[in-house]
């Protein structure tokens, strides 16, 4: 069994030192690439053959997932009608480890033909695609973690992980947010963890709201009616100004509250936690748990109640 592992670490440490060798040859050419896309008008299109097409039609659905919009191209069916979904507002970001690859050599022609900038991810600067590309970004890779040097590993790790650090800087060039991920990651449990407050919160009217002065009697039965266990209270603006939860009328009546002449304001909790519609639910159920709260106001800009969400509303949305 040792022997095994001992084969299996040595596979790691030449595709890690391949990356290392890929990391400090990044030179002013990645800028040149990042800066063409983020530029682009139009869409990144990807190509590649083989263990390369793979590659390629990962990093396409990264860059699309992020912000930038992207599609791959398979170069044999791009030779047989597929290069009408090019546009000359596009680039071409196409991949060879030889640079040689006969299927996406033959695409180049037609590429100059329509002005695309053409980018291109080789591990030989002096093949016949880098030296057409407007962009070369070389992999530096010097062996592959293959030991009969045949299979692309370290290769096709390198091109991997080259394709993500162009996607993560374009999407801090551009101020890619949490929010725009989840716009484009609406299913499953990754679209879950990523729902906003306002896809689950209650309004209208269902949410339960009483103006300061309202008597303690009427404020119970708004409470009551609702169903939420709390009601908001605001002032005369109709901002909010505090929170009676079933926990605040208990700790009222305790200290010798009662119904008959006493306000909502006399049992609210003033400046409660909020919650507002664009952020991620999971945050607002975090600042339910670290203040031991159940419920929280959702509130607009002004601060005037457009909403209540409840714990259970989150966790029912299964955002963990």
């Amino acid at each position: 069994m040792g022997d095994i592992v001992d084969l299996g670490r040595e596979v790691f440490d030449k595709e890690v030192e391949g990356l290392k060798r890929l990391r400090d040859s990044l030179d002013e050419n990645f800028e040149k690439a990042v800066k063409l896309i983020k530029e682009c008008e139009g869409k990144v299109i990807v190509t590649g053959i083989g263990k390369s097409g793979h590659i390629g039609r990962k990093i396409a659905s990264t860059l699309s997932s992020t912000g930038t919009p992207a599609h791959f191209l398979h170069p044999s069916e791009a030779l047989h009608g597929d290069l009408g979904t090019i546009s000359k507002k596009d680039i071409v970001l196409a991949i060879s480890n030889s640079g040689e690859s006969a299927e996406v050599i033959a695409l180049i022609p037609y590429i100059k033909m329509l002005g695309v900038p053409l980018i291109s991810i080789t591990n030989n600067p002096k093949s016949t695609l880098a030296k057409h590309s407007d962009v070369h970004l070389y992999l530096n890779i010097e062996k592959e973690a293959c030991p009969l040097e045949l299979a692309p590993t370290t290769s096709s790790t390198a091109t991997l992980v080259l394709g993500d650090a162009i996607a993560m800087v374009l999407l801090l060039l551009k101020g890619f947010s949490r929010e725009d991920f989840a716009v484009r990651h609406p299913a499953g449990s990754l679209g879950r963890k990523l729902r906003q407050v306002k896809e689950l919160y209650h309004t209208g009217r269902e949410l339960p709201v009483v103006r300061e002065d309202t008597p303690m009697k009427d404020t119970i039965l708004e409470m009551t009616s609702k169903g939420f266990g709390a009601t908001a209270v605001v002032d005369d603006k109709g901002k909010l100004v505090g929170i009676i939860t079933d926990g605040d009328l208990r700790r009222f009546f305790n200290r010798g509250g009662s119904v008959e002449g006493h306000v909502a304001k006399d049992a609210m909790t003033p400046d409660p936690k909020v919650a507002f519609p664009e952020e991620l639910a999971s945050e607002a159920l975090k600042r339910m748990e670290d203040y031991k709260i159940t419920v929280l106001i959702v509130v607009n800009e002004e601060k005037k109640p457009i909403g209540i969400i409840h714990m259970h509303d989150i966790l029912r949305a299964e955002i963990l």
